[in-house]
């Protein structure tokens, strides 16, 4: 049976030191090919934290990996060009996204969301947008959220 390792690295800049060389070093992979490679991987999400993990066959000290994707409120972040949310997201807006980048969210994140129609996945990507002080194509989320399940009430 394998033995694996799950965890959290900023996109391409993974390294040898916690959390992945004290949890690899002792299943005696080489931490530094594993480091590389998992750089190699998630150097696209530059920027946002990725969920990697990492399974190692004892026998053989083989490795694969799986990379997840980001969260939703990461790229969200990282479509506004901004590093956090806000603190008080009820009254304060950090930035800003398109409805364009919403559904591109939502697409991407697929079958992680709940709902069956990629209209309930954007209604959830705004609802994330809510809680970080992210306004949606310069609107409130929460009165555009509402304005969506308004409508989606009338059909």
């Amino acid at each position: 049976m394998a033995d694996e390792v799950s965890v959290l690295v900023e996109g391409g800049k993974a390294t040898p030191g916690n959390p992945l060389g004290p949890a690899l070093g002792p299943l005696g992979v080489n931490v530094v090919q594993v480091v590389q490679r998992i750089n190699e991987e998630t150097k696209g999400f530059a920027g946002m934290r990725v969920p990697v993990t990492i399974r190692v066959d004892p026998a053989t000290r083989a490795f694969t990996l799986t990379v997840g994707r980001p969260s939703v409120a990461a790229l969200l972040l990282k479509e506004s060009g901004k590093e956090k949310g806000s603190g008080k997201a009820k009254s304060e807006s950090v930035g800003d996204v398109s409805l364009d980048a919403v559904r591109g969210i939502a697409e991407a994140k697929g079958s992680e969301l709940f709902g069956r129609t990629i209209e309930e996945k954007m209604n959830q990507v705004i609802g994330t947008a809510v809680s970080m002080g992210i306004t949606v194509g310069g609107a409130d989320p929460r009165i555009l959220l509402k304005e969506r399940l308004a409508a989606r009430g009338r059909r």
